[in-house]
C-alpha cells in the first residue's frame, strides 16, 4: 500500500488523471503513461488531481481538487510490448493476425503540491445580472396567465427547471402541470 516512513507516518500520495488514465503516484515514482506530447527531459504538470493522501489526512476532490498539482519529468519515450490480436471464425477459413505496440512515455514524479499553484478564474458579477432579475417577475406574471394544458411538455419542463422543481425528467405532462400549479 503506502510506504511507511516512520511509525504511523505514511508518504504523501495522489490519484491523478494523466492522458485519460488514473494513476496512484508518490514522489520519485516512475510511471509508464500513454505518449505525452512533451520532449524528453522536459517537465510537465498535471492539474487534474482527484485525491491527495498525506499521512492520515485524505483530501477528496469533487471531481478534482482546486489548486492541487502533480509535477513530473519525462524521462523517455518508448514502445510497449507487442500485443497479438488474433481473430478466427471456425469452419469458415477466416483468420486474421494483427500486432500492436502502444506508444508510452516514462515519467518520474517530482512533487505533489496540495494547493496554491492553480490560479482560479475570478467570477465576474456585472450589472447585466440585475436587469435579468427584474425581468423575471414580469415573465412569471405572463406564465401564470398562460393555460398550462396548451403548452408542450418541453415548455413545461423548461418552466419547472426555472422554478427549481426536481425529478422532471420522469414526469408526464399531467404531473408537470400539477407541480407547476
Amino acid at each position: 500500500m503506502n510506504k511507511l516512513i516512520n511509525k504511523n507516518v505514511y508518504a504523501m500520495y495522489a490519484i491523478v488523471e494523466i492522458a485519460g488514465h488514473q494513476f496512484k503516484v508518490e514522489k520519485d515514482q516512475k510511471v509508464f503513461v500513454n505518449r505525452l506530447a512533451t520532449e524528453e527531459g522536459k517537465k510537465v504538470s498535471f492539474d487534474n488531481v482527484l485525491l491527495i493522501g498525506d499521512g492520515n489526512n485524505v483530501t477528496l476532490g469533487a471531481p478534482a481538487i482546486d489548486g492541487a498539482q502533480v509535477s513530473a519529468k519525462v524521462l523517455k519515450h518508448l514502445k510497449g510490448d507487442k500485443v497479438i490480436v488474433f481473430k478466427k471464425k471456425r469452419r469458415k477459413g477466416y483468420r486474421v493476425k494483427n500486432g500492436h505496440r502502444q506508444s508510452l512515455s516514462e515519467i518520474v514524479i517530482e512533487s505533489i503540491v496540495a494547493s496554491g499553484t492553480k490560479k482560479a478564474a475570478p467570477k465576474k458579477e456585472t450589472k447585466k445580472v440585475e436587469p435579468k432579475a427584474e425581468a423575471k417577475p414580469v415573465a412569471k406574471v405572463k406564465e401564470e396567465t398562460q393555460d398550462l394544458s396548451k403548452m408542450t411538455v418541453s415548455q413545461l419542463k423548461d418552466m419547472a427547471k426555472a422554478k427549481g422543481i426536481e425529478g422532471i425528467s420522469s414526469m408526464k405532462k399531467a404531473d408537470l402541470i400539477a407541480a407547476l400549479s
